[in-house]
């Protein structure tokens, strides 16, 4: 199983309307990716970040599957220019050793195959995580 995970801090200008906008869309995610086992999206507690989601997908397939959804992209589009900071994480219990590798490589390909994509990380004031290079 691989739990990806992102926190985000969002925008002090951010308005209300927008931001529950892409926290409905995040938990469309869950409710319809069919490659999301398990799914939780709500406050994040005991941080600097206002939100968090949690998506639970069986294996690389399925982690793959999940990033290249049509929906996962159309949140990035309304979410990410709302978001100040933002970690993306991956706890797995996948024994393959190349594991790690294979999750930076899913994220690589995704904005190197769309550059809005990655203007749109760009534009964040901060991005640590798994799909970031050496994250």
């Amino acid at each position: 199983m691989i739990y990806h995970q992102i926190r985000l801090s969002m925008r002090p200008d951010a308005p209300k309307h927008k931001v529950d906008e892409a926290l409905g869309l995040l938990r469309r995610m869950g409710q319809e990716i069919d490659a999301v086992e398990h799914w939780a999206v709500g406050r994040d507690i005991g941080g600097d970040f206002d939100y968090g989601a949690l998506f639970v997908v069986k294996d690389i397939d399925a982690y793959r599957a999940y990033m290249h959804a049509p929906l996962h992209r159309q949140v990035d589009e309304i979410g990410l220019p709302l978001v100040r900071n933002m970690i993306s994480q991956d706890l797995t219990d996948d024994e393959d050793p190349e594991i790690a590798d294979k999750i930076r490589k899913i994220h690589a390909d995704r904005f190197a195959g769309d550059p809005a994509l990655a203007a749109l990380i760009e534009g964040l004031g901060s991005y640590e995580g798994s799909g970031v290079p050496n994250g």
